[in-house]
């Protein structure tokens, strides 16, 4: 039997106006863990819906060899049949549904025509022992942090015999302890003679894991390394992923100069009716003009709260004291339009969820937060919309064929400059980043912080929230932390260090 459970031998996948792949060769070792890491839009996760039967056989040149046999996947459940399971990064769960019914969804135990539920539920705490899930199996899915979603998902592919894993941005909605113990599961899968393939942004999490790194950029194959052999560093990688060297990953500015305070909030103090109690506890916070302020501070620390409930997110929380000040003027929002309107925008966290429509394209997406500047009389200026939509394409590298390319089919990171162009477009004072780099690739992110960089030059103002502390660290001219819902320190550059934001988010008395 040959040492390879996987080969791809030139595959060649286009869309209309785009070679997604381009004669990509990838092969994979019996029993390793395999990352495959590149840009956004390099191919990734289009190579592993070619693998999984997502893009049926005929959509696609190039042979698949699995087992040491040439494969025709006319659909996912080709795939699976032969052991292959894929984990995408938006879950495929049902939420209303239990554990147990989730597991064995579309793959059932039958006893007749009959659901066998008692073997079904024996089944699954067997499968969710197997990646150490210590859960009800009764329990609704919706009831269960992501971490645990991610494995309930694992014990669906095992339940069906897995013998390739390949997750899709596994760790990229997880903390650090959700994520380190999703790759130690990998190990002992891998004990089990499970292989992974694993797609990560995360370069730290790849050296850590694995066996083999694979390379794809603009569609290509440009190499794959076996750290058995020799360690490979992240800089090595970054340098095959961009195909140039980046030195410091967090672009410096030169000659920096701060206005006065341009965005203020005092004794900010919110309560979430929903959950019965106050949530931010009397915040001060200030920005001054061309200033990029972090916010740094554990989960559930309050730093999206705070950022909605500024935007004017009154419906989910009630701001019961305090006061906003715009320019020196009290403002208070009671909904995002009157924010956008007085200069302030935030782009959010969920950018599929909440910070674009991902059925309709670039285009639509940019202007719909300001169809006013477009609008003549009742009309839509379609020539000034779409003369706009190209300037913020071509100004900010929206990487896609044209405005007309549906944002849904776009990739994390360019996905992301649409929602930043999206509020560009207001011509906002304060912008507001809730996790502006997450599930991106190193490259965008470079994009996205020079771009940041350009804007506070230009007299814009950003509050920047980022559970990546170095991200915070890297590109702050002063952090603010936040633990419980109150702000716990602010810091100025040369005294942010990881020691100093982790002592004040975790309340240790002594700052060292």
């Amino acid at each position: 039997m040959s040492d390879y459970i996987l080969e791809m031998q030139n595959i060649v996948k286009e869309f209309p106006g785009v070679k997604a792949l381009n004669n990509v060769d990838f092969k994979v070792k019996r029993g390793e863990i395999h990352c495959l890491v590149g840009e956004n839009g390099a191919g990734k996760s289009t190579l592993m819906k070619v693998l999984s039967g997502v893009y049926p056989y005929g959509t696609y040149d190039g042979n698949i060899i699995y087992n040491g046999n040439e494969k025709q996947f006319k659909s996912i459940a080709d795939s699976e049949q032969e052991g292959i399971a894929i984990i995408y990064q938006e879950l495929a769960l049902i939420p209303e549904l239990s554990v147990y019914e989730n597991i064995y969804f579309g793959h059932e135990l039958m006893e007749g025509k009959v659901i066998n539920w008692n073997q079904t539920i024996v089944s699954a705490q067997e499968m969710l022992k197997k990646v150490k899930l210590d859960v009800n199996p009764s329990i609704k899915v919706k009831d269960l942090s992501v971490g645990k979603r991610q494995l309930v998902e694992i014990a669906k592919a095992l339940s069906k015999n897995v013998k390739l894993l390949v997750l899709d941005e596994p760790t990229a909605a997880l903390n650090e302890d959700d994520s380190a113990n999703l790759l130690e599961l990998l190990r002992q899968l891998k004990l089990q003679g499970v292989t992974s393939i694993m797609i990560s942004h995360k370069l730290k999490e790849v050296v850590s894991i694995a066996d083999t790194i694979t390379v794809i950029r603009d569609g290509t194959t440009i190499c794959s390394m076996d750290a058995q052999e020799h360690k490979i560093t992240e800089h090595e990688i970054i340098k095959y992923m961009v195909g140039r060297e980046i030195e410091n990953i967090y672009p410096k500015r030169e000659n920096k100069k701060f206005g006065d305070v341009c965005f203020e909030i005092k004794n900010w103090t919110v309560r979430n009716p929903a959950l019965d109690r106050e949530i931010l506890h009397n915040v001060n916070l200030n920005v001054r003009r061309g200033e990029i302020i972090g916010i740094a501070g554990l989960m559930g620390a309050g730093r999206t709260e705070l950022a909605l409930s500024i935007f004017g997110n009154t419906p989910k929380y009630t701001i019961t004291s305090g006061d906003l000040y715009v320019d020196g003027q009290p403002k208070h929002f009671k909904h995002p339009k009157e924010a956008l309107k007085s200069g302030v925008a935030y782009v959010s966290e969920d950018r599929k969820g909440n910070g674009l429509i991902l059925i309709q394209d670039i285009k639509y997406n940019i202007s719909i937060a300001n169809l006013e500047q477009l609008t003549e009389g009742i009309s839509l200026n379609e020539n000034k919309e779409i003369t706009i939509a190209k300037e913020y394409q071509r100004s900010i590298n929206i990487k896609a064929p044209s405005i007309k390319q549906i944002v849904g089919n776009l990739s994390g990171g360019n996905q992301q400059k649409v929602a930043l162009a999206k509020f560009l477009f207001v011509g906002p004072k304060v912008l507001i980043l809730d996790e502006p780099t997450r599930g991106i690739d190193v490259g965008a992110k470079f994009e996205i912080y020079s771009l940041m960089n350009k804007l506070v030059e230009q007299g814009m103002s950003i509050i920047m929230i980022s559970s990546e502390l170095l991200e915070v660290l890297g590109m702050s001219d002063r952090v603010y932390v936040m633990s419980e819902g109150t702000i716990t320190g602010c810091l100025a550059a040369e005294e942010a260090t990881e020691q100093n934001v982790m002592a004040m988010a975790t309340r240790v008395e002594e700052v060292v």
